[in-house]
């Protein structure tokens, strides 16, 4: 019991938990205290991202050497083919099943939260598109030019940055927890809009179970090995996801998790989960699929034609690997597409983003757990690569250094 009352899933509980309550509570005066507290924080976290990424693909590119192509091309097409995969499943529901509810289309008022007077911004040192392009071409180079100097240098970077994310990030990441819900209660989103959305949010998450299932029993099926054994470690990645409503706040976090499972190739694991936080939004896919149908019957009185949304779905998958993995952002990437594709007007792109900001943690929680099976199936396809022995010896492994630094 002690054990799981100092661990990071607990913590979290407690963070959500006490924020919906203290939000319920409070008067105009003390949020205006907590709002520049989780901007701060945020805006901190997002800093780290590119760090994140250039710490971990970087040094992964290099110990992966002469498979790095079949990797990236290996994992970036699962990638799309999950997201398309989900986005037609939502379809094939969205069919089935909207025309049978009774979903209102209220959308209720809560309280505005005060404009933050502290404009303290740590922009981070670069977009996270262009962390990942970076990171990518460095640990190419690296690998062409055969740099000793370079893949000793980023090795240490790789060990400099993993004691920040320890120390620090995942340190924060409760506090940081706390002010979301925190504001999210104050604002009344949590229980007045919940008549509103309860029905399609249910159906939405039964929809990433299903697709999660599935996900996991292939990637159980090529590797050969229980998925269960990746689930298992998932829970506090998942819960981070649900408070931050953002794949990139929550790699950290993702990377924790990923390292205690023995199943994974750490080389590829630790390529892969970066590189999947931002490219694989199979969750938010989903969800924004079967919101644009809904949102379609409520405002137009009509689904969009079958024809319609496969030319949808199969586009979205695109937009999905270029969305930035920020709250929102596979539905604003892909505004273009609900307004040319599908014909929303001004009205139906607004509803839209309301209803999609609403549930977007569980999309995120979606995503990030999806990513264990997406580097899961990329271990045992690798494992069939001539030239691979099973999970080869990583002397670098994460596992090892985050309990060093534990200790």
């Amino acid at each position: 019991m002690k054990k799981f009352t100092h661990s990071l899933v607990f913590k979290l509980l407690v963070a959500i938990i006490a924020g919906i309550l203290f939000g319920g509570v409070i008067n105009k005066t003390i949020i205006g205290v907590v709002i520049p507290i989780r901007d701060i924080l945020s805006s901190f976290i997002s800093y780290m991202v590119p760090l994140i990424i250039l710490g971990f693909i970087t040094p992964a590119i290099v110990s992966l050497k002469e498979n790095i192509g079949k990797v990236l091309s290996i994992t970036l097409m699962i990638c799309y083919l999950s997201s398309l995969g989900a986005a037609l499943f939502s379809v094939a529901a969205g069919n089935a099943i909207i025309p049978h509810l009774n979903i209102a289309s209220h959308i209720g008022e809560g309280n505005a939260l005060p404009e933050n007077p502290l404009k303290i911004s740590i922009d981070p040192i670069m977009p996270t598109m262009t962390a990942l392009v970076t990171a990518m071409l460095v640990g190419i180079a690296t690998v062409a030019t055969k740099s000793e100097t370079w893949e000793k240098f980023l090795k240490e970077f790789n060990n400099i940055v993993l004691f920040i994310v320890e120390k620090v990030v995942i340190a924060i990441l409760p506090i940081y927890i706390f002010t979301s819900f925190t504001a999210l209660s104050y604002e009344g989103v949590i229980l007045s809009e919940l008549p509103v959305f309860i029905k399609i949010l249910l159906i939405v998450i039964i929809g990433h179970y299903i697709w999660l299932l599935l996900l996991y029993s292939i990637g159980g099926a090529i590797s050969k090995t229980n998925p269960v054994e990746v689930v298992k470690h998932y829970l506090p990645a998942y819960l981070t996801a649900l408070g931050t409503m953002s794949s990139a706040a929550t790699l950290p976090v993702s990377l924790r998790c990923a390292a205690k499972v023995k199943t994974l190739d750490p080389k590829i694991r630790d390529f892969a989960i970066p590189l999947c936080s931002n490219t694989h939004l199979c969750g938010s896919v989903l969800t924004e699929t079967f919101f644009v149908m809904t949102v379609s019957q409520i405002l137009y009185g009509h689904l969009p034609s079958i024809q319609t949304m496969i030319l949808f779905a199969m586009l979205l998958g695109i937009f999905a690997i270029a969305a930035p993995g920020v709250p929102g952002g596979t539905v604003v990437a892909s505004l273009g597409l609900i307004i040319s594709v599908i014909g929303f007007d001004e009205s139906g792109t607004a509803l839209m983003l309301s209803i999609f900001a609403l549930q977007d943690s569980f999309g995120t929680a979606c995503n990030i757990t999806g990513d264990g099976a997406i580097a899961l199936m990329v271990t045992g396809i690798m494992k069939k690569v001539p030239g691979r022995n099973g999970n080869p010896e990583h002397k670098e492994d994460l596992e090892d250094k985050l309990e060093d630094i534990t200790e």
